[in-house]
């Protein structure tokens, strides 16, 4: 789909996206497994796009999404209303509430 590249080295992210990608809660950006592996590679376990800590759990997963969502980042809205729909990040299954802020996303 249109915009699935990566941010660093431009190139596209193959499909299934989920297979070839890694994605980042501090900057909401997916990055290609190729940049990500570089970057480890040079001793980087940072973020390769922003350069933030990655998270280490759930808890800090979700704080840093939140945080996100407090800003009105739609990708971060968006991403929240994935794990209430999957019940994932110790979040309750809640479809009602991952459909408003899909919605919210959307607007």
């Amino acid at each position: 789909p249109e915009g699935h590249f990566c941010p660093i080295c431009t190139l596209p992210i193959s499909l299934p996206m989920e297979d070839h990608s890694l994605f980042n809660t501090c900057c909401m950006k997916l990055i290609c497994n190729g940049c990500a592996m570089a970057a480890h590679k040079r001793g980087m376990f940072d973020c390769s796009f922003c350069r933030s800590p990655c998270p280490d759990n759930d808890a800090d997963v979700l704080a840093m999404t939140q945080a996100r969502v407090l800003k009105k980042d739609p990708k971060a809205i968006n991403h929240l209303g994935e794990k209430y729909c999957h019940g994932l990040l110790g979040l309750q299954k809640d479809m009602r509430r991952a459909v408003e802020l899909w919605t919210e996303a959307a607007e």
